[in-house]
């Protein structure tokens, strides 16, 4: 591996927050509400901390400037995780980014595959070596379950490179892992979700219980917390245990638990749940809720284009750009140079601004952004208990 990410942030400096906004909104919240109670009332309502100042011109995203790539004689495989593409989440991400390297720096479109639902680990180093020996260079393994076979595989292969998202623990020459605060983004959403509930009490589906999506939890709930104090309850719930990774991809599940959320009295529910999500907001539009999408943006998904409405906002996992980033970098014989972890410093999280339902909470959002990148607020990424 080519460099080790940066470790696990600090646990979450809130009482600064808290310090700078002890006021409670104009909107209706008096801080004295005991979780869950006083509902029913306006998107705002629920909120008791006011917002850090947000920054001049409101946090314009940074664009990276590639020069001219020449990547002609770079064919790109994309080894899938479960959902491949199609998945109006994770998986397109990546695609995306495979996507916009072929038209802009001339790249060859490879094999993709999708993984299974429980396959193998034999099954992921086999469609490894076969995209290798198909002359794919590089490969992007999408998704923590390629950790053990990428580990395995390029050493074979020394003279192909390989990005592996979402893991860090390969330690090969020719492994880049691309990796992402994904803790960070997903505070955001938090604070969206405590900004436009009206019932105090919000929700997170997670797809698979593991260390990486407990830390869209953790995010979540500390961004609600920030925004509302213990005035907001927020609900958490998985589709599927570790070990499982069906949870990505069953949007059956997903709905259940959703309407039962939602039944109890969540008005917001924010997942992290890959094609499951579809599950979330069809639940979110019959309940006359709302949802918050993951990964991209998923109002603009066609495949949600039926439920979009709902969606006020996605928590943005930039692995299109990290993918385009460092097809950019092997071309250019430089991945060493990317960023240790796409943060919301380099714009590698952050949320979506296409629904218009998100512009009133604007300045808040950046205002928390801000101060998380200056330091301001450190997210922690493990959830409380």
């Amino acid at each position: 591996m080519r460099r080790k990410r940066g470790g696990a942030l600090a646990a979450i400096a809130m009482a600064g927050v808290l310090a700078m906004a002890g006021c409670a909104k104009d909107s209706g919240g008096d801080g004295n509400q005991a979780a869950g109670e006083g509902g029913g009332g306006e998107p705002g309502s629920c909120v008791t901390n006011e917002a850090p100042a947000a920054p001049e011109g409101n946090g314009e995203e940074q664009t990276t400037e590639h020069g001219d790539i020449d990547a002609s004689d770079h064919k790109i495989g994309l080894a899938f995780d479960v959902g491949g593409r199609g998945d109006a989440s994770f998986n397109d991400a990546a695609a995306a980014g495979v996507d916009r390297a072929v038209e802009d720096f001339g790249a060859e479109k490879g094999s993709e595959s999708p993984a299974a639902g429980s396959e193998s680990e034999a099954a992921k180093e086999q469609r490894l070596r076969q995209m290798a020996e198909q002359g794919n260079n590089p490969i992007i393994a999408v998704g923590f379950a390629y950790a053990e076979a990428v580990g395995k595989v390029a050493p074979q292969y020394p003279d192909t490179e390989f990005a592996l998202v979402d893991d860090n623990s390969v330690d090969e020459k020719n492994v880049t892992p691309l990796v992402f605060a994904e803790e960070e983004g997903s505070f955001l959403a938090g604070v969206a979700a405590a900004y436009k509930t009206s019932e105090c009490q919000v929700g997170f589906v997670g797809g698979v219980q593991t260390p990486l999506i407990q830390k869209f939890q953790a995010g979540f709930e500390q961004g609600v917390k920030a925004a509302g104090g213990d005035n907001i309850e927020v609900k958490s719930e998985y589709l599927t245990p570790a070990g499982d990774i069906s949870g990505f991809n069953d949007p059956a599940k997903a709905n259940v638990k959703s309407k039962s959320m939602i039944s109890q009295g969540s008005d917001v529910l924010f997942h992290a749940a890959g094609a499951s999500g579809q599950g979330v907001f069809e639940a979110a539009a019959e309940g006359d809720a709302l949802g918050i999408g993951v990964d991209s943006d998923q109002y603009k998904q066609k495949t949600l284009a039926d439920v979009k409405d709902v969606i006020v906002t996605s928590m943005l996992k930039k692995v299109d750009v990290a993918v385009y980033d460092y097809i950019a970098a092997v071309a250019d014989g430089n991945p060493d140079d990317l960023p240790e972890r796409f943060d919301l410093s380099v714009d590698g999280v952050g949320y979506s601004k296409s629904n218009p339902d998100i512009e009133d909470i604007t300045e808040e959002l950046e205002g928390y952004k801000k101060a998380i990148v200056d330091g301001d607020v450190e997210v922690s990424e493990t959830p409380e208990g």
